[in-house]
């Protein structure tokens, strides 16, 4: 018979432990929680983990997947802005491969699988979308090589609407005054 701290012991050595995570500016705020505990369990085939801070989650083990609700969008907003299933996103690589960034914005309409203001989505690489005309906003941090972008969003949707939207994104077009005269 196994005592029960040894039980217990590979019982719990099996589990994942919690991700280490710095909460996100404005992680405290309300409107976080109410779209945090809509998180799906499963994102993208990535089971949900605990993590170490408030407003935050994690995807698989390695994680592939950070959300984190509270983020700032400071303004203007350049990096591409798309819009999947009602929702926002600015979209942008992260050349410093750091998940717990905050820094995000939008502006321009684009395609999240095209060319825009100079990025290329070419599926590699660590990439940041953030909803946009939210606040506060939800980031979402992910390897591309390993996640699909467009499931990733498309099941956040649910989650993020909890959060009132006050603005959306823009094009070209849309500031720009192209009637005749």
């Amino acid at each position: 018979m196994i005592p029960l701290a040894a039980a217990l012991t590979l019982a719990l050595s099996g589990c994942s432990q919690a991700v280490t995570l710095d909460p996100a500016p404005d992680a405290a705020n309300p409107d976080c929680a109410k779209a945090m505990v809509a998180m799906p369990d499963t994102l993208a085939g990535q089971s949900k983990r605990e993590t170490t801070a408030q407003a935050t989650t994690a995807y698989g083990d390695p994680a592939t997947i950070i959300v984190k609700c509270g983020a700032r969008v400071k303004e203007p907003v350049m990096d591409p802005c798309v819009r999947v299933n009602d929702v926002d996103w600015t979209i942008r690589k992260d050349d410093d491969h750091d998940a717990t960034a905050s820094k995000s914005s939008a502006g321009s309409s684009a395609s999240a699988s095209g060319t825009a203001q100079g990025q290329n989505f070419d599926g590699t690489g660590t990439w940041t979308a953030t909803s946009f005309g939210r606040t506060p906003a939800v980031q979402v941090t992910f390897d591309a090589g390993k996640v699909n972008s467009s499931t990733i969003l498309v099941d956040l949707q649910s989650s993020v609407n909890r959060i009132h939207q006050s603005k959306q994104c823009s094009s070209v077009s849309d500031n720009l005054d192209l009637s005749d005269q």
